[in-house]
């Protein structure tokens, strides 16, 4: 029961982080183009390879919080799902460049940040 608990509570931080964020970057980026759902995939795919390959790995931290971080956190911060209603929407509105550059800077960034905190974190 415990786990359940925590993956709720992680998501539920999760998620409200994410609410704030991908608002927050409109005060900076114009809004024809979802940046904030970039922004925030982007960041949760960088902290979810912190949290395995720096945290994790180093067994700093314990089973549960780092279920609580991964599966909890990230799960509720970054939206997949979002993503892919924003980049329907693009097409629908006629804007495929826009769709499909949303497309390639998801999956590019995410992977680039996920490789990043790799890089970084991964205990030799």
């Amino acid at each position: 029961m415990l786990k359940y608990i925590l993956v709720s509570l992680g998501a539920a931080i999760g998620g409200a982080l994410r609410y704030w964020l991908s608002n927050y970057v409109y005060k900076f980026l114009p809004e024809n183009f979802p940046y904030g759902t970039l922004t925030v995939n982007v960041a949760g795919s960088f902290l979810v390879g912190f949290f395995i390959f720096y945290l994790s790995d180093r067994e700093i931290i314990s089973s549960n919080l780092k279920l609580f971080l991964t599966v909890g956190f990230c799960g509720g911060f970054t939206t997949f799902s979002t993503f892919s209603l924003e980049t329907m929407n693009l097409f629908r509105d006629s804007e495929f460049l826009l769709a499909g550059f949303n497309i390639l800077l998801n999956l590019f960034l995410c992977l680039l940040g996920v490789y990043l905190a790799y890089i970084i974190f991964k205990a030799n």
